[in-house]
This record gives structure tokens, C-alpha cells and sequence, in this order.
């Protein structure tokens, strides 16, 4: 079986093709970093823009690498949600019309999903788990059973972590995307240089917060200091350059913290589920600093390859194959749902 993978739910245009389950013939992404760079963020419109001028290219790119033609396909996968509106409308609006012309059936695909299944194109890793999702988008826990069988355990109350990285890196002037910046900042900077706080909620809580630990970055990079001199009311001192060691200081103790967060949720997690294995999904599972200090927890961590960390379409068309064995396939009529969420049990 040859299924066709198109991922179009934030600003990385992608189209995989897969054969069987886990043989990936081609895995083609295309990146707008430069495009969203000069913002320090993804602009959604820009986003979209860009997608429709690499849509066809990416998807003719990979099949061509995968030595096929459209005609040779046995089905298709496509991103429904959750994203960018106008983004995920690009990759559903591709797929729906191929779909259409060559009568090919094709399957939406939720993105959280295909995340927490993207280790299975390596590896099989044995159900149960629980799965962290760490991304720009989201910060999530799940108890997964089995696959189509999962329970929400915690999320992000405010930001989620890879939105907290590119924040902090605009803070600090840094450029986008953050997380990658801050993971190569860390590595030359002290981790205990600055105590930033570690928001844990409460005693038993699997949810997660990192507004505050954004926040302190932002006093500390514009030298506000958080407990204020007597009589200091609207008085604020100015700015002062940070020095490459400062940068490099702020991001170790920034990356820190956000790593004890993850990791102490986890620990929580752990004690309470008592899996055999934790699955670290999403862009942020690509960081250095959280897969050294995960690599000698107390219960087996498996992380994706780097290339399915991030967005891609092999993820998808690998958790498609599993709808087409059982022929659930989707309408034409299935529309893109930007904040689209799953718990399944």
C-alpha cells in the first residue's frame, strides 16, 4: 500500500510517502523560517501565502523522490486540525481535489495524533505509554492505552513550551525559531546563574504554566528588578545591552527551569500511572538539553528521530494506514478545524 502524507497545519509545508506502515520512500519539508524570522513569530497569513506557492512543488517533490506517480497511490492523509485556519485549509484543499480527479480515497488526520504515534516509524515502542507533546502549539499529557485509545492527563494553562522558547528569544533579540537558538545558547551558559521560577501548580497537578517563567525572563532582560526599591513608584531603569555571556546565562537558566517543569510533570505522571515507557513528542522533544536530562530517568524515554520530531507528513501517513485497514475513510466535506482536541478512552 502507497499512501500520500500532507501536513500544512502551521508554517512547514510537507508530503511524505509511505509504503505499508513504516517504510518511508520520501519525507520532503519545506521550512519558512526566513519568511517568519524578521517578526520573531509565525504570521498566519504569510503562512498560508507561502503555502500555496510550495504546496505542489513539495508534493511533486516527494513523489518523484519516491519514484511514483499520483496514479500508483492507494491513499492519502491530510492534516485537518489542529492549526492555522488558512494554512490547513491549503493541505486539505490539494489532497480533496487529487482525491477527486483520480478517485483516491483520503484520510484526515489529526495532528496530535499522528504526534503521538510518530515513534512507531522507528520503532515499536509497547502500549501503554505516556506521552508528553511539547510544541509551539501545544503542551500536553496522555495516558496513551493503545492506538485510537488515549486519556488526557494535563495541558498547558497559558503558554505552551515551545511558544515560551520563541518568546524568550525575541525578548533577548535572538531571532526565530527560539527553541533551537536557545538549546545552542544553553550549551556556553550556567543553569544555575539565575534562579527563574519553576510554576509547578498544585502538589498533584499534571497541568502545566510558563507565563511566569516568561514573565521573569523579561525583567530580567530588560534589568527590572522584580522586588522593586522603596519608593520607586514608575520608576523604571533603562534597558542595558545584554553581553554574550549574559545571553548565554539567561537561556541555560530559562532552559533549565522549563526542563524541570517538564520533567518533574512527568515524574508525577509516573507515579501515579506507573507506565513502562514515556514517549517525548513535538518540536521540543528535537531539544538537547531535555534529551540528556531525560536520558537517565528512572523509567524508559524514547524520543522520535529528529526529522519526526518536528512537522512532518510521514507521521501522518503512518496513523493513516491504520484508518485504511479498517476503511474509515473521510468526505469530501471534511473542513479544517483549527483548535481541534481528542481524548479518547
Amino acid at each position: 500500500m502507497l499512501i500520500l502524507g500532507v501536513e500544512t497545519s502551521c508554517d512547514d509545508t510537507a508530503a511524505a510517502v509511505l509504503r505499508d506502515d513504516r517504510t518511508v520512500l520520501a519525507n520532503v519539508v519545506s521550512s519558512q523560517d526566513q519568511v517568519h524570522g524578521p517578526y520573531g513569530g509565525v504570521v498566519p497569513e504569510l503562512a498560508s501565502r507561502q503555502h500555496i506557492q510550495n504546496i505542489l512543488p513539495i508534493v511533486d517533490g516527494a513523489l518523484q523522490k519516491a519514484g511514483i506517480t499520483v496514479q500508483d497511490l492507494d491513499g492519502m492523509a491530510v492534516t485537518y486540525g489542529p492549526g492555522l485556519v488558512g494554512s490547513l485549509l491549503v493541505g486539505l484543499s490539494i489532497v480533496k481535489g487529487i482525491s477527486y480527479r483520480w478517485h483516491i480515497p483520503y484520510v484526515g488526520i489529526n495532528h496530535l495524533e499522528a504526534h503521538l504515534l510518530a515513534i512507531q516509524l522507528e520503532q515499536e515502542v509497547t502500549f501503554p505509554y505516556i506521552a508528553l507533546l511539547a510544541s509551539g502549539g501545544h503542551t500536553l499529557l496522555y495516558w496513551v492505552k493503545d492506538i485510537g485509545e488515549y486519556v488526557h492527563l494535563g495541558g498547558t494553562r497559558d503558554d505552551a513550551a515551545g511558544e515560551a522558547y520563541d518568546k524568550v528569544a525575541k525578548m533577548m533579540g535572538l531571532g526565530y525559531p527560539g527553541g533551537r537558538i536557545i538549546d545552542n545558547l544553553a550549551k556556553s551558559g550556567d543553569p544555575t546563574s539565575i534562579q527563574f521560577p519553576r510554576t509547578l501548580l498544585s502538589k498533584d497537578s499534571l497541568d502545566f504554566s510558563f507565563s511566569g517563567l516568561k514573565t521573569a525572563v523579561l525583567y530580567r532582560v530588560k534589568g527590572i528588578p522584580q522586588k522593586r526599591p522603596p519608593n520607586s513608584v514608575g520608576w523604571v531603569p533603562p534597558p542595558k545591552p545584554l553581553t554574550q555571556t549574559q545571553l548565554a546565562n539567561i537561556s541555560a537558566s530559562f532552559q533549565s527551569a522549563c526542563i524541570d517543569v517538564l520533567t518533574t510533570k512527568l515524574k508525577r505522571a509516573s507515579k501515579k500511572i506507573k507506565p513502562q515507557s514515556i514517549l517525548i513528542g513535538g518540536g521540543v522533544s528535537a531539544n538537547r538539553g531535555l534529551r540528556s536530562a531525560l536520558s537517565n530517568f528512572a523509567i524508559p524515554v524514547f524520543f522520535p528521530p529528529l526529522e519526526y520530531c518536528t512537522d512532518n507528513a510521514a507521521m501522518s501517513a503512518a496513523l493513516a494506514h491504520l484508518f485504511y485497514e479498517k476503511k474509515n475513510f473521510s468526505p469530501l466535506s471534511l473542513d479544517a478545524i483549527p483548535h481541534s482536541q481528542f481524548s479518547r478512552s
